[in-house]
């Protein structure tokens, strides 16, 4: 047999060998789950909204689930002086770590516990894990706390059917529960205080599409400073809220310049420029002396941060103010994560085998919100966003009343992240 015909059959027999280990880890989900449905309609029904961010019980009972699985799970309470900082009650970061052969790479998957409180307007209860034809629904069921059972019964999956033996490196699964309000007391804190130092991180997703960027946020509080006076002689005072309409107006006409400036990342479009909140006055009969409001602008993977606030400080300048002035403060920035070469390996091997599961193959795109993956991406780690989820993000109804997740798709997640794990730590 010549060199060349080795090596040919050497890579037939490796990829035999390589389905037949893929179709053991496809039966291991199949056949684990009923329990990894209940899993996750168990952290569903056990409510963790934030605000007002008293996640500390759901840490806990999500610990409790975990190691009745036979897992070992680290409970990290983070201080409270750090949750009281970002206006939470109560977080703990918990952390389970395997380990294969020696050397490889340090692969974390990251999710979160905390959700948005529900709102009106279900037609399910929003703590009920509710499944009706093959949908179930819940506040989290989506967003994210299906990844938390998509990653966990992924790994169960891969201790169980991969041959260890040729697996070399780690993984790490890390639960936080402060995603809504940044993710500074959940990946910031863990990843600051050396509790994980991973090398590549893949984060909770919500499509089948593969994500590699998505926005940033930067947050704006704009103060306009008056004089009260007697609503019966209005003109002796100074309006703070007459001042505050055409300096919003000017940063309303400034978003409509956004439009002809799309990324060219599939997935992100253009800039967005919100003002989500307003607050003023002291009596109905007194002319307001302070008014605030608070934007919103989604940063694009490509744009400066610094140069985005500039310009914003720079329309507000512009506007006249009569005898009132205003003041700027920043109240949130959040960096988009960008694309990067260190990310082809993560996305492909999703990819690829999303193609096989799902039957075709996933983009790799990007999404106008701003997750905690950049938090990962700061730390040095190449990162990439997949999880459960539809084909479109909005057929999830995150953050919406009715917030489902076909089970189906849970099934084909679990699936690919096993899968590419397999792949990553391959010797």
């Amino acid at each position: 047999m010549s060199a060349e015909d080795s090596g040919l059959m050497r890579e037939i027999m490796k990829n035999k060998h390589e389905t037949v280990l893929y179709g053991r880890i496809d039966a291991c989900v199949d056949g684990n789950f009923d329990s990894q449905v209940d899993f996750l309609r168990a952290l569903v029904q056990h409510p963790s909204d934030n605000p007002p961010g008293d996640c500390a019980r759901h840490a806990e009972h999500t610990a409790a689930l975990l190691r009745t699985m036979g897992l070992e799970v680290e409970c990290h309470p983070v201080p409270q002086a750090d949750v009281h900082r970002v206006g939470m009650v109560s977080a703990t970061v918990l952390i389970m770590r395997w380990r294969f052969g020696t050397g490889g790479p340090v692969i974390a998957l990251n999710a979160h516990g905390d959700v948005v409180p529900p709102g009106e307007g279900w037609t399910h209860p929003p703590y009920g894990g509710e499944i009706v034809d093959g949908v179930m629904y819940g506040r989290g069921v989506a967003v994210s706390k299906s990844d938390f059972s998509t990653f966990v019964f992924a790994v169960r999956a891969l201790l169980a059917e991969a041959d260890i033996g040729t697996l070399c490196g780690s993984v790490e699964i890390h639960l936080t529960y402060d995603e809504e309000i940044g993710g500074l007391v959940g990946p910031a804190w863990l990843l600051r205080n050396g509790l994980s130092r991973p090398d590549m991180a893949i984060c909770a997703g919500f499509t089948h599409d593969v994500m590699i960027a998505h926005n940033g946020c930067l947050q704006l509080a704009v103060t306009v400073h008056g004089t009260s006076a007697h609503a019966a002689w209005p003109e002796t005072g100074e309006d703070a809220l007459l001042a505050a309409i055409p300096l919003m107006q000017a940063l309303y006409d400034e978003r409509e310049t956004y439009a002809a400036f799309p990324s060219d990342i599939p997935g992100i479009g253009c800039a967005k420029l919100t003002i989500g909140m307003i607050s003023g006055g002291e009596s109905v009969n007194v002319v307001p002396d302070r008014v605030q409001f608070r934007l919103d602008r989604r940063l694009l993977p490509h744009e400066s941060p610094e140069a985005v606030e500039d310009r914003l400080r720079t329309v507000l300048a512009s506007v006249p103010l009569g005898g009132c002035r205003v003041t700027v403060e920043r109240i949130l920035l959040a960096r988009p994560l960008t694309p990067d070469e260190r990310q082809v390996p993560l996305a492909d091997a999703l990819r690829d085998h999303g193609e096989v599961v799902l039957g075709q193959k996933p983009g790799a795109v990007g999404m106008p919100l701003f997750t905690d993956a950049r938090l990962y991406a700061e730390a040095g780690c190449a990162t990439v966003l997949y999880g459960a989820g539809p084909k479109r993000i909005e057929e999830a109804r995150g953050h919406r009343a009715d917030e489902q997740l076909v089970m189906s798709d849970l099934r084909a997640a679990t699936k690919i992240v096993a899968r590419a794990l397999c792949d990553l730590l391959a010797a």
